[in-house]
């Protein structure tokens, strides 16, 4: 009874606060058609037929080539498509493409569907996707994931329904590449109207991220920058029809607004569900928790081209001062799985018996003694408003004191966080990276090569010639035992060089009401909305 107590102290508590917001907001400037329409989707939300998400940010983006961050892609994948994806057990399986032949170690064939049509009725075809690769590896263009196509040279239009790829050099997990939400296919329309743009002095993406165009289940409807992303069911889809009639991203801060949006039914799904509101649901009437494991990593990243972190016995010493298990057990509440490196279990790649630097005080007053930081020093970490980075970040805070080690805590919206951090002008910072294609090329390349330091992903600033060197001859390998070899000491190496402190991976969890069916999320915390049902 307890719990029920707390959950119903807890709702009420929410709700006097957003009904005070509500009046405080009383004089917005709000227009009576932005009200109806509000009041129209409370409807919706009755009948059963808009899918309403509440989660943690707003897409930063929605144009899938410039995209980086899940927020957004966890919108995209809902309306576009690319050549493959995967299946619910993780497997490759064909979604644009209907099958595809390997012709020698660097030449594929894909056979595509001749059905397809996006959104704006545009055709879909070879020509298409030549169109997209070529945008992709377009240096105007600087899509930050554009590393994990850069193997591909050529793209040759066979007919008008089978596309040749030609790599580089033999790149085995192509396939998977390809899986990755940045390889969806874009309306041609679109990218030229998007091309005309940038002639005119607008930036990349300008018109994509207005109106983005895919040829998936859902499209486009609008977009309330900061609060909430619409879509509506595509009638014209090619594959199998989606169930409902649009969904909802509404972006909501705070955890506790989220559950009580759950509880009333203003909601159907949460995510994420901090690890201490998992029993508040649990104990509802109305709702259950949803736990998957990630392949995705939380960590604690450096800036090395900052001092002290330009020095590896400081970062070092850092990691060894602050408790992983206080971190996983305090804040997580055991959710989860411990990080001993980079990659997570079931990614191709993970190395077992890493020995990971230790927690050990003692070990790192004396690493900061022998490099020269014996009185400590001032510092600042970065976090976004997640709940669980902001108390990790104030467990650090704490941790460091015993070095004295004085830190300052900055939390910085998620637009902005991911902006800055990518130009360099953080210290210390606590971020997460999932792994959709479950392949260390994707993760390893992204987090620690040199080529891809600041927005492709590298925030850390790491460069270590050796490990270039590596990442490059693992990548090319296809014998998998000799990858496999070369994955491990690469992470030997990330380990001593600590550009950062590799915490854990984490379980997602969702708080689903008891009137939705057949929701799911991937292993890199994608929501998999095609087949939901609401129950009858």
């Amino acid at each position: 009874m307890l719990r029920k107590r707390n959950w119903s102290l807890l709702l009420i508590m929410t709700l006097v606060l957003s009904m005070f917001l509500a009046a405080c907001a009383g004089g917005s400037s709000d227009s009576e058609e932005d009200k109806n329409s509000n009041e129209s989707d409370t409807t919706t939300n009755e009948n059963g037929s808009d899918l309403v998400i509440a989660t943690l940010s707003d897409a930063a983006k929605l144009d899938p080539h410039l995209t980086t961050d899940v927020p957004s892609y966890n919108v995209l994948i809902n309306m576009f498509d690319g050549l493959v994806k995967k299946d619910k057990d993780d497997q490759i399986v064909e979604n644009l493409a209907t099958n595809w032949e390997i012709i020698d170690d660097t030449t594929w064939v894909f056979e595509l569907r001749d059905d397809v049509t996006f959104h704006d009725g545009e055709a879909f075809n070879a020509e298409v996707v030549k169109k997209n690769f070529e945008r992709i590896l377009d240096e105007n263009i600087a899509a930050p994931r554009a590393f994990i196509f850069e193997m591909i040279t050529d793209i040759e239009v066979l007919d008008e329904y089978k596309v040749q790829i030609t790599t580089e050099f033999p790149f085995a997990p192509l396939l998977a590449h390809l899986s990755h939400p940045v390889g969806a296919m874009v309306s041609p329309k679109s990218i030229d109207e998007d091309y005309a743009a940038m002639e005119e002095g607008k930036e990349p993406g300008s018109v994509i991220n207005a109106h983005p165009i895919g040829t998936g289940f859902f499209k486009f409807d609008k977009w309330d920058h900061g609060t909430e992303v619409k879509l509506v069911k595509n009638d014209n889809y090619w594959g199998q029809e989606v169930q409902l009639n649009s969904v909802t991203f509404k972006a909501i801060p705070e955890g506790g607004t989220r559950l009580a949006e759950l509880e009333t039914g203003y909601a159907h799904l949460i995510e994420p569900v901090q690890p201490s509101e998992v029993v508040l649901v649990e104990d509802s009437d109305n709702a259950f928790i949803d736990e998957r494991l990630s392949s995705s990593l939380a960590y604690v990243g450096f800036n090395l081209e900052k001092e002290p972190f330009d020095n590896k016995l400081v970062r070092q010493a850092v990691t060894m001062l602050i408790s992983q298990n206080d971190i996983i057990e305090g804040i997580y509440e055991g959710h989860g799985l411990a990080a001993t490196g980079p990659l997570a279990p079931g990614v191709f790649g993970h190395a077992e018996n890493l020995k990971p630097l230790p927690h050990d005080p003692d070990k790192a007053l004396e690493l900061l003694k022998e490099a020269g930081y014996e009185d400590g020093f001032k510092t600042t970490i970065w976090t976004n408003d997640n709940q669980q980075r902001m108390d990790m970040a104030v467990l650090i805070q704490e941790a460091l004191k015993q070095a004295n080690i004085e830190v300052d805590i900055e939390i910085v919206e998620w637009g902005a966080y991911l902006d800055k951090t990518a130009n360099g002008e953080h210290d210390m910072f606590i971020l997460g990276l999932t792994n959709p294609v479950g392949d260390a090329d994707y993760f390893l390349s992204q987090l620690f090569h040199s080529e891809n330091k600041g927005v492709s992903g590298n925030r850390t600033f790491y460069e270590n010639p050796e490990v270039d060197k590596l990442l490059v001859e693992a990548r090319q390998e296809i014998d998998e035992n000799k990858r496999q070899e070369l994955y491990t000491t690469i992470q030997e190496i990330l380990i001593e060089d600590a550009p950062m402190m590799y915490v854990h991976h984490q379980a997602y969890l969702s708080g689903v009401s008891n009137s939705v069916e057949n929701y799911w999320i991937d292993p890199s915390g994608y929501y998999k909305l095609q087949d939901v049902t609401f129950k009858e």
